[in-house]
């Protein structure tokens, strides 16, 4: 049986783990539990929970490996002086221990770069990983655009062209969610109610060059929620609004970086209304769900991109 490597990734909301062996993935993850009404977790309630679950989600992945030949695993939310969160010393010390127990190298990533290489992955495009190209990243903790390059490892190097200025995207849908009752986090049931909404919708993007203000968004959702609006209406301008931005920052990165490839990757971009609209507009690479949302594939196959070009 060909060798094995592990990616682990233990992020603000998901503990995962992936199993990467001849060019496929077994993608491993677990939600982390929140209360009912509950807009997040504090850093020490999730490290405490990634702890707890890590066993659960590493073991069937460890029992179906033959050889182990790599572990990567993410240690910041990006490759930036003073990026960090405890949520990651989980993964890494989990990594570290199964390191020196089977006596292969630990290889550390940023979880930016993970979700990456996991939607350049699912949308068969890792040959972008030799070239530079746009990649938006869209979550509850970020919202960037990013100008990607193969740095002198080999590995990718993200510079930020455009961001959100306050709020991010997936913090957007998780207050509006968690505003109309929904559970924390809100992204797949919001999806759902939204879809139920064939109104018209009308937003006007908050833009300053190509960054731009998702604050907006939220304050005119707690209006409609306040005037009586329905449910699936909310829901609809939430992601609509949304999609009006992203849509709108792409076209002026366009304007630039004429002709580059757009990948979007990150939880947010899991959802069918972003999805139809930007890939209409760019012809733009987006991952499928599973690999959209936090998961541990792409710093697994970092992982092997290193061991094979070292």
């Amino acid at each position: 049986m060909p060798d094995s490597v592990l990616g682990i990734d233990t992020s603000n909301y998901t503990t995962s783990a992936a199993l990467l062996c001849n060019g496929e993935i077994v993608n491993r993850k677990k939600l982390l539990p929140v209360r009912q009404g509950e807009r997040g977790l504090r850093q020490s309630e999730a490290v405490f929970h990634h702890v707890r679950q890590l066993p659960e989600v590493l073991t069937p992945l460890l029992e179906r490996a033959d050889k182990i030949a790599a572990i990567g695993v993410s240690d910041a939310p990006r490759c930036a002086e003073n990026s960090y969160m405890p949520c990651f010393s989980a993964g890494v010390s989990c990594a570290e221990i199964l390191s020196a127990a089977v006596g292969v190298p630990t290889e550390r990533f940023s979880h930016q770069q993970g979700h990456i290489a996991a939607a350049l992955y699912s949308a068969g495009k890792l040959e972008l990983l030799e070239h530079r190209f746009l990649a938006f990243h869209v979550s509850g903790g970020t919202t960037e655009a990013l100008l990607v390059s193969p740095d002198q490892n080999g590995m990718p190097e993200a510079e930020i062209v455009a961001a959100s200025l306050d709020l991010k995207a997936g913090q957007a849908v998780d207050r509006v969610g968690v505003l109309l009752g929904m559970r924390f986090p809100c992204g797949s049931e919001m999806e759902q109610e939204a879809l139920k909404w064939e109104g018209k919708i009308h937003y006007r993007p908050a833009m300053k060059g190509n960054f731009c203000s998702l604050s907006g968004i939220e304050n005119k959702c707690t209006l409609l929620q306040q005037q009586g609006h329905p449910k699936e209406e909310i829901a609809r301008f939430c992601l609509e609004a949304i999609a009006v931005t992203l849509d709108a920052m792409c076209r002026g990165l366009l304007e630039e970086y004429k002709g580059f490839p757009v990948l979007f990757s990150g939880g947010v971009c899991s959802n069918s209304i972003l999805r139809q609209r930007l890939q209409a507009g760019y012809s733009a690479y987006f991952a499928q769900p599973e690999f959209s949302s936090d998961n541990a594939a792409g710093v697994a196959l970092l992982a092997e991109r290193k061991r094979c070009l070292s």
